[in-house]
């Protein structure tokens, strides 16, 4: 009904059949059977129509003062949703797991801000599955299972967990994989069931009673720079201080489960130019990185 409203809006103010369909795009005798059914559903006459042209009855005029400043205001917020949506300037929020969004992905964020100054990121970071509609967040980035189906989702890839140690220890590094048990060790909660996969497949679950237990990778991983004990990590925690000759890859041969990475957002047709442009970005950059398995 809001179409053909809108219909007959038009054709008030063009005061012409003719010219209210070359306005609307249409044909002229689908404005006149669009304006007839208006007129069927609300049981009147809204427009006279002669030779000279159209006029509203007094029904009609009392309809269009009603209906004209609503339409109106409907347009124009039309109108603005559409820039909103397809401009590359605005705030773009995004969720992402605390030890990935912090640290590994800190260059990304820095070089997504200077290249595109008119975009304001909105980064909420949580170890928690949070709800994207009620945080209303345009992206979100996951790490694991995904629990909410409804989600439109980018399988990205995978980042693996992997045995870390300082080179500079009290202790003798573990030669096999039982020897671990011998060793003090760190972990952060989230990583503190350590099933190792070795590389020909075959699974070691080791019953640790660690050390050191933190909620925050980065204090396991402080610790473990301090040489308190080796650490099971995800790659990407530890990549940048393996590099630096700050750790050492233990046992290289035995990994954790890989854990899955996923790029999500609530509806395709809502996700503005600016989202658009963050999500690739993001994806690019996770492909470019030694510590990223990208997705087949």
């Amino acid at each position: 009904m809001l179409d053909d409203l809108k219909i007959f809006i038009t054709a008030a103010n063009k005061h012409s059949l003719t010219q209210a369909a070359k306005s609307l795009d249409m044909t002229i005798a689908t404005v006149s059977r669009r304006i007839r059914a208006l007129e069927q559903t609300l049981g009147c006459e809204l427009l006279h129509r002669s030779t000279k042209g159209l006029t509203l009855t007094p029904m009609g005029e009392d309809y269009y003062q009603e209906c004209a400043e609503f339409i109106d205001a409907l347009d124009q917020r039309i109108s603005n949703l559409d820039k909103t949506l397809h401009s590359l300037s605005g705030e773009v929020k995004i969720l992402a797991p605390t030890n990935l969004g912090s640290g590994p992905l800190d260059a990304f964020w820095q070089h997504f801000a200077s290249t595109h100054p008119n975009i304001q990121l909105n980064i909420e970071l949580s170890n928690a599955i949070q709800d994207m509609r009620e945080n209303r967040a345009d992206l979100a980035l996951r790490s694991g299972p995904l629990p909410d189906s409804s989600l439109i989702q980018k399988r990205l890839g995978f980042i693996e967990p992997i045995l870390v140690a300082s080179p500079n220890t009290s202790f003798s590094l573990p030669n096999r994989v039982e020897d671990i048990t011998e060793c003090p060790s760190i972990a952060a909660n989230m990583f503190s069931n350590w099933r190792l996969v070795h590389q020909d497949g075959s699974i070691c679950a080791l019953q640790k009673n660690h050390q050191h237990l933190s909620n925050d990778m980065n204090v396991s991983l402080n610790l473990v720079k301090a040489g308190a004990g080796i650490t099971l990590m995800p790659i990407s925690m530890v990549y940048n201080a393996i590099q630096a000759g700050e750790l050492i890859q233990v046992l290289p041969e035995w990994r954790g489960q890989k854990r899955e990475i996923r790029l999500v957002w609530p509806h395709k047709r809502s996700l503005s130019a600016r989202a658009q442009l963050l999500r690739d970005e993001l994806t690019l950059f996770l492909y470019q990185q030694a510590w990223f398995e990208q997705a087949d």
